[in-house]
Formats: structure tokens, C-alpha cells, sequence
């Protein structure tokens, strides 16, 4: 019981993070992101992924990481310039135009 309240834990924190990932790639902007908020979860995530490493525990190891790389995206995109975004976004998605999509819709 404790591994599987452990396991949906994790799955849910590293859950959590696609969807803002992914409206920012079908949006290309990044407005609304708390930058420092963003910087200290980053952070925050880093610092779990380092004690996970230094305990040697897989479960920890794994979902920091993952939240670590799309929280990590997701604040380097709030602080990339807008030309750069675009950029990042259509490699990830180029089905979707930037002039096609505009903030609030």
C-alpha cells in the first residue's frame, strides 16, 4: 500500500507538468508563467533529484528527473524572447502556426 500511495504520488507530481508544457507549445507564449515560481520549483527539483541520487533511490532518481526536465522547459520558455520560442515550439509541434494561434484563445 505504501509503494502504490508512493508510486501515484510521483506519477502525479510528474504528471502535472504536461499540460502546461504542452499549451505552451500549441500557444508560443508564456505570459501568464510565474518565472520565479518556476525557478524555485526547478530548484527545488534539482535538489530531490541530487538526494535521490545520493541515497541511491530509483523511484526518487526518476520522477525528480522528469519533473526536473519539464519544469526546467518550462521556465526556460518563460524566459526565452518570443522568436526564440516560436522556434522551440514548432520543432516540438509544426503543425501549429504561430499566426494561428494568438495568447487567450
Amino acid at each position: 500500500m505504501i509503494a502504490m500511495i508512493g508510486t501515484l504520488a510521483a506519477l502525479a507530481s510528474t504528471v502535472s507538468f504536461a499540460p502546461q508544457a504542452w499549451k505552451i507549445i500549441k500557444r508560443r507564449h508564456t505570459d501568464d508563467i510565474s518565472t520565479a515560481m518556476y525557478a524555485i520549483t526547478v530548484t527545488g527539483f534539482g535538489l530531490w533529484l541530487a538526494y535521490g541520487i545520493l541515497r541511491g533511490e530509483w523511484p526518487l532518481i526518476v520522477s525528480n528527473a522528469l519533473c526536473f526536465l519539464m519544469s526546467g522547459f518550462i521556465l526556460l520558455m518563460s524566459l526565452l524572447p518570443q522568436r526564440q520560442k516560436e522556434e522551440v515550439a514548432d520543432m516540438l509541434d509544426p503543425d501549429v502556426a504561430p499566426a494561428r494561434v494568438k495568447p487567450g484563445d
